[in-house]
């Protein structure tokens, strides 16, 4: 009954979990869930009244514009500039989203035809291979090791596949690894796109989520890259703001030109005082990041050394708010996860979930308090000692 497009995306590898966790529950486990990689930190109040007072007014009750508000994409404009060193023209290349992972499955559509080929890393969040599946097109997975520092070897591409390759999913900091990347890296990044004609999809959704005195560059500030693409951004993990549906590609004017296409075709945009909302959030008081980080840091690292407490083997984040551990030699990820499901309560996420090449690992989510993640890792000690 399903389109075929339908039957050829991957498995859902996280059901099984979701029924054993469903069961824990009915069983009156106390769950403790650092699977789920969205914030338990609050919008902060100022965004909440804009959107309020927004909302109040008819004007905004109509149709929004199909690439958003202008005020949304200097806002955006400015913030670039502001914390990226990065100068972007709001008419041509800002525009606006419904969420990032909206526009980056609506990209797909945009650039690919059936057969083409695109460079997917590999573990990586779901939705750049699914996108390309759906888009009848083909993923071709990029490992992330380890020993790289889980960034893709470029140079071991093999020529035929780089030549039929129309776009190149890329996402740093990393999600699920917690990887950054270099400047060196984005440079080889442009220089492979200019060489081979791929369009870059840079998904920057943890930007300003970094710990150590490590900062997170943008793809655009690389030489060349405005030449090959784009990057993609949100309000989610930036300011609390997951369930407000709201964010933007910026870059390559082109590209973007291609995305709206595809987007006033089967959307309508972003409620405009969603938008306004996005305003305040952007040029407003910016001292949520801070909270964040801090917040973040402290969970970070007591749930390192829980685990290193515990004999789980883990490096310590420079960015995200995910933790990426190794499991104990004897089992596969998938098996891990269900072990610490059904001994201790606790949710962790598979590494298999996000890529072949994400076996052997879990991926631990701050977005609980320090006391739950203390909780856990006691738990998954005693399970792992006895």
């Amino acid at each position: 009954m399903h389109a075929r497009r339908l039957r050829s995306l991957p498995p859902y590898l996280f059901a099984e979990i979701d029924e054993k966790k469903a069961q824990k529950k009915k069983e009156g486990a106390d769950i403790i869930d650092l699977s789920v990689g969205d914030p338990d930190l609050p919008t902060p109040p100022h965004v909440i009244e804009a959107l309020y007072e927004a909302a109040k007014d008819p004007r905004n009750h109509r149709y929004p514009s199909y690439e958003g508000l202008l005020a949304f994409r200097e806002a955006v404009a400015e913030w670039y500039k502001r914390r990226k060193g990065v100068t972007l023209d709001p008419e041509t290349e800002v525009l606006t989203l419904i969420g990032s992972k909206e526009g980056i499955a609506h990209a797909a559509f945009a650039f690919l035809d059936a057969g083409d080929v695109a460079l997917v890393p590999d573990p990586a969040y779901p939705v750049y291979k699914n996108a390309t599946v759906l888009a009848d097109a083909v993923p071709h997975e990029l490992p992330l090791t380890e020993e790289n520092e889980f960034e893709p070897s470029l140079s071991e591409i093999d020529v035929d596949i780089a030549k039929k390759a129309k776009l190149l999913f890329l996402n740093y900091p990393n999600n699920p690894t917690a990887a950054g990347a270099s400047k060196e890296f984005f440079k080889e990044v442009v220089d492979f796109a200019k060489d081979y004609g791929v369009i870059v999809m840079h998904d920057n959704p943890y930007s300003e989520i970094t710990f150590d005195d490590y900062k997170a560059m943008s793809f655009l500030a690389a030489d060349g890259a405005f030449e090959v693409g784009v990057e993609f951004n949100t309000l989610s993990k930036t300011y609390n703001m997951t369930g407000w549906r709201i964010g933007y590609v910026v870059g390559n004017a082109d590209v973007l030109k291609g995305i709206r296409e595809i987007k006033t075709n089967v959307d309508s945009g972003v409620f405009q005082a969603v938008q306004l909302a996005a305003v305040a959030a952007l040029k407003g008081p910016q001292d949520v990041i801070e909270r964040n980080v801090r917040t973040y840091k402290e969970r970070r690292d007591a749930l390192i050394k829980g685990l290193r407490d515990a004999g789980i083997k883990a490096k310590t984040p420079k960015a995200t708010f995910y933790v990426w551990a190794r499991v104990p030699e004897s089992y596969s990820s998938l098996e891990f996860a269900t072990l610490l499901l059904e001994r201790t309560a606790v949710v962790v996420t598979p590494g298999i979930g996000f890529g072949a090449h994400g076996d052997g690992y879990v991926r631990f989510a701050l977005t609980t308090t320090v006391e739950r993640i203390k909780e856990a890792c006691e738990r998954i000690k005693s399970t792992l000692d006895a």
